[in-house]
């Protein structure tokens, strides 16, 4: 279809599946109805020049939960907002601290966004909503682009300051005697995106609030502090896990939407006997482009920066027929200009752009206007952020469509093929842990660089006394002679050496010998330098690509300069782990489940070259690069009697296999990337002596996914023979059992064999698993979600 007619999102979508190449891939189709908008009128309490400025927006009353929550927040209860993407949940702050400004010049306000990109958009809203109602307020971001002369003026009169995580961390707590006026004053906190602060980098901001608040208290200040969040299983939770506070959960949504298309798209198998399938760049590119044709504003997320730039090349390229809007596609990712961007958003906002293929940079907040379309190359990741994404069309009452795209990654093959899961389930948890003993010592060394701790003083779990003698033992702290601990350790800086979002306590920094003068272009993790910076590899940076000539491993530098390939690199880990403790185990129907600590040693062997979007192997390399230790925690199971029955060679592939399918399962059940959970299969396990298969937290100490892993165990196993039997393969592939071990037999049917073995884990049959895991939902109270329909696909 090449007509340049303009045409609603729904008549596109319905030629689009009378063309028989496209409809053949749609596995699923429902349409979720229009929702009309609850509202109630303004409080009487809100000041008339406030109520004059919502009036020129175009608000004449609130949505239930925005009037909910003002109600909680004006009560001085801390609340928790958790509703869709574009129900107006920034106006739940925005208008309580906007009031408290009218009452009182003196007051401040704090508002914490996970990105600089989403802080500055919220200035400028509530910058506008301020002068329209004749209101001064000063309101300024504060983040590392803020000039230096800037910053003086915003600690003195900023009575609402935007920042990140980071810059609290790193630049206001351990200077906060120069804050005073912002701590005395400040009446709300506002923490956005909740969902984001999840894992290791959530398990840091925690301790980040905790410092904060400890604080605030010091200056005499007690704010009421909102949370906002997209829609998660356990909002509550996190909120109380991350502030020590428990607030009011406001998630009944009285925001209006119209009826919204969800199309679940499958790439055609070109490859039976592999399994391999197409590729979803470039199915999610046919399906954006007749939209784009129509003149509908559309928004492709990509999952990665190079396939965002592929996506984008290959849209222009087709739109350059017949004179296409070829100019008003762009792209939005990482690594562009702030003025780019600002740019790009205005654009969408105002119609000037019709698509944007973006990363997940725009599923968050940012205002990009009221879209008709949005095409998913790939499964973000997590019921939420797939939510986050599909939200991002259908602002309006027209009808919308959303095309969920899949890869060929296991996570994609199976919810693809389980569309109950993203559309009937609860989203996810979201899982943190401030008192990992690792996170909770970095940030008590900060607490107390800030102020001394008095005897019985509680951070985290409790009194911190025990923890800070234990510091005192390496000269950290002191305890003085009026019984309170002093910072005492010849760092004067202690929050400079604690990165919020990786594990290790050292990075490798990379710098880029290409230019003249080399300069510094990113850092890894140690656990992540070893695959990605060794010598060799091609590092991806910005979509550039830069070949690392030395790894100075002892310096912690990486030397890399800019090439032009066709080529990526992928490094392979050798891995053992060895149990330390068991918290807790069980047993199952063919053997036991445990969690407990263990030491995961890693060491980066070898390397691939493979060509970019056939992934061919160009040829392998060596990693010369000392062992990595991991102290931390693991769900494993293990097989009992029941492997007396089993050949070696079948056993070598059934545990492999079935790793691969609970690890992609467990991913998808914990909200959690699956990089963040490591694999290790062993055929006798010196800990157990029998066939185990163990899930470990890539994270020191762990942040509680192996024990809620250990708790739905049923549940995870059920999930992974379902992944399998759902494959259209015959004896698995990639998608579902994962590639075969080295050297395995190319004639064993490692599907049967994987299934075989999860059902002596306890999984029921395919069919039986489903309704089992679904009745298991309902009795853990997990809300459905709104009605829908199930619009009949071609077969």
């Amino acid at each position: 279809m090449r007509t340049y007619a303009a045409a609603p999102a729904d008549a596109v979508l319905a030629r689009l599946l009378e063309e028989p190449s496209l409809a053949r891939g749609v596995v699923h189709h429902a349409l979720l109805p229009a929702r009309d908008a609850d509202t109630v009128p303004l409080p009487a309490w809100v000041d008339p020049r406030i109520r004059g400025a919502l009036a020129q927006q175009g608000i004449a009353a609130l949505y239930t939960h925005q009037a909910e929550a003002l109600a909680a927040v004006r009560s001085g209860r801390d609340v928790c907002v958790v509703t869709p993407t574009a129900s107006g949940k920034s106006l739940c702050y925005e208008l309580p601290v906007l009031q408290a400004l009218a009452e009182d010049p003196s007051a401040r306000a704090l508002w914490l966004f996970p990105t600089k990109a989403l802080g500055q958009d919220q200035v400028a809203a509530f910058r506008a909503l301020a002068a329209a109602a004749g209101l001064a307020v000063s309101t300024a971001t504060y983040d590392g682009d803020t000039p230096a002369p800037i910053r003086s003026s915003i600690r003195e009169a900023g009575q609402v300051v935007v920042t990140n995580p980071d810059m609290l961390h790193a630049a206001i707590l351990p200077h906060h005697t120069k804050w005073f006026q912002l701590f005395e004053q400040v009446q709300v906190i506002v923490v956005d995106e909740l969902h984001l602060y999840r894992g290791l980098f959530g398990s840091h901001v925690g301790n980040v609030l905790r410092r904060l608040l400890r604080i605030c208290r010091h200056y005499g200040s007690n704010p009421v502090i909102v949370t906002c969040s997209a829609t998660i299983a356990n909002p509550g939770e996190l909120a109380t896990r991350l502030t020590g506070r428990a607030p009011l959960v406001v998630d009944r949504n009285g925001a209006p939407a119209g009826e919204r298309h969800v199309l679940f798209v499958d790439p055609p198998v070109i490859d039976a006997p592999s399994g391999a399938r197409g590729s979803a760049l470039t199915l999610a590119q046919r399906w954006a482009l007749p939209f784009l044709r129509a003149g509908r504003q559309t928004i492709v997320f990509g999952r990665s920066r190079t396939g965002v730039e592929l996506i984008l090349t290959g849209l222009r390229e087709a739109l350059r027929e017949h004179g296409g809007p070829r100019a008003r596609v762009r792209g939005y990712r990482g690594g562009y200009l702030p003025t780019e961007r600002r740019a790009i958003e205005e654009g969408l906002r105002s119609g000037d752009i019709l698509g944007v293929v973006s990363t997940n940079a725009l599923e968050l907040g940012v205002d990009i206007g009221r879209l008709d379309v949005a095409v998913l190359a790939g499964y973000p990741g997590s019921i939420a952020a797939t939510w986050q994404q599909i939200g991002r069309a259908g602002r309006r009452q027209d009808a919308s469509v959303a095309v969920l795209v899949a890869s060929s990654a296991p996570v994609d093959q199976y919810v693809v093929h389980h569309p109950e899961f993203l559309l009937d389930r609860p989203p996810e948890e979201a899982r943190v842990d401030p008192d990992n003993l690792h996170v909770l010592l970095a940030h008590l060394k900060a607490a107390a660089f800030e102020l001394p701790f008095t005897p019985g003083e509680v951070f985290g779990p409790g009194p911190a006394d025990d923890l800070l003698a234990f510091l005192g033992e390496d000269g950290h702290v002191h305890a003085g002679d009026d019984g309170r601990w002093y910072w005492a350790s010849p760092d004067n800086f202690p929050a400079s050496s604690i990165s919020l979002r990786t594990a290790a306590e050292e990075n490798v920094v990379i710098i880029d010998t290409t230019p003249d003068r080399p300069n510094v272009i990113g850092e890894l993790d140690l656990f992540s330098a070893q695959t990605q910076v060794h010598e060799g590899a091609i590092y991806l940076h910005e979509s550039a690509q830069f070949h690392v000539d030395r790894l100075d491993w002892d310096a912690r530098k990486a030397y890399v300069r800019r090439v032009d390939v066709d080529h990526y690199t992928q490094a392979e880990l050798a891995v053992t782990l060895k149990p330390l403790d068991v918290f807790a185990q069980a047993e199952v129907p063919g053997g036991q489940r445990r969690h407990g600590e263990v030491m995961v040693a890693s060491r980066a062997t070898i390397y691939k070259k493979l060509k970019f979007v056939t992934n061919e192997n160009l040829g392998w390399g060596k990693i010369h690069l000392p062992e990595l230790e991991l102290q931390t925690t693991a769900y494993w199971a293990t097989l009992g009697g029941a492997a007396a029955g089993w050949r070696r060679a079948d056993l070598d592939v059934a545990l492999a296999g079935t790793g691969r399918a609970l690890q992609t399962v467990a991913s998808v059940l914990l909200m959690v990337d699956p990089r963040d959970l490591g694999l290790v299969a062993q055929v006798r396990s010196p800990h157990a002596q029998a066939p185990t298969i163990y899930l470990y937290e890539a994270v020191p100490g762990g942040v509680g996914l192996a024990e809620r892993l250990w708790e739905r165990h049923a549940e995870l196993v059920g999930g992974a023979a379902e992944l399998v039997a759902a494959c259209d393969c015959d004896s698995g592939c990639p998608s579902c059992t994962g590639p075969r071990p080295p050297g395995g037999d190319a004639e064993v049917n490692a599907k049967s064999l994987v299934l075989r073995l999860l059902a002596a884990l306890g999984a029921a049959e395919p069919g039986d698993a489903r309704d089992g895991a679904a009745a298991a939902r309902r009795r853990a109270g997990g809300a459905a979600t709104a009605v829908r329909v199930t619009v009949p696909v071609a077969p």
